[in-house]
């Protein structure tokens, strides 16, 4: 069985967003040369998510919405995480929600998606230099 690992970096501009990484993960397989097995893609920071779902403008804003009102970065009191300090005690809640990884059957060389999936990097405390770990497996 191969393997092959790289590393993804982001450094947002904005404390949240929504990252379509599907490019990036489709040139790791073809550089990976693995035609069968599997593919993970995985948030290295405790802040950002990595999941799976349809590239559309107003689901996107529906998930930052639905996000704030539940958990709104502000008043940052409202956290207990940051009387340590912090100000990103909703950042933490907002990736468990949204997930930490996902995994992708790779067949045929491909990404074997359903219809309209696609990998997201989603950001919750921006700003800073963050990466993903894309991890693959197979033959």
């Amino acid at each position: 069985m191969k393997n092959y690992t790289e590393h993804l970096w982001f450094h947002t501009k904005k404390r949240r967003e929504f990252i379509n990484i599907t490019p990036q993960i489709e040139e790791c397989l073809r550089k990976s040369g693995i035609k069968e097995g599997l593919c993970l893609v995985n948030a290295m920071h405790i802040t950002a998510s990595v999941f799976i779902n349809d590239d559309e403008s107003g689901l996107h804003e529906d998930f930052e919405r639905w996000l704030q009102e539940h958990m709104p970065h502000e008043p940052i009191s409202q956290y207990k995480h940051n009387l340590t300090g912090e100000d990103n005690g909703d950042a933490h809640l907002k990736r468990t929600i949204m997930g930490r990884e996902v995994v992708v059957a790779i067949s045929k060389g491909k990404l074997d998606f359903g219809p309209w999936e696609q990998i997201f990097y989603g950001e919750f405390d921006g700003r800073r230099k963050k990466r993903v770990m894309v991890k693959i497996i197979g033959e």
